[in-house]
């Protein structure tokens, strides 16, 4: 794998980490409270939201990229 392609699904695991770490947090807080279940159900929401969240950042990272760089019209 050449590094510029090791770089970026490093980057996605990681940033898919951090994101969906506080997110998952943020809703299952908002959902249940500081309830018993609260550990297990962010738990499972943060497992589901990691499969479903790297790969979604691999792809539409980018994207992300080409239309910031459209829309300030520079180079990204």
């Amino acid at each position: 794998m050449n590094p510029q392609k090791k770089f970026h699904l490093v980057f996605s695991l990681v940033m898919g980490a951090m994101m969906i770490f506080i997110m998952t947090f943020v809703i299952t807080t908002v959902n249940v409270g500081w309830s018993a279940q609260f550990l297990g159900l962010w738990m499972k929401a943060f497992a589901i939201a990691y499969v479903v969240g790297v790969p979604v950042i691999f792809f539409l990272a980018p994207v992300a990229r080409q239309l910031t760089g459209r829309l300030l019209g520079v180079a990204p």
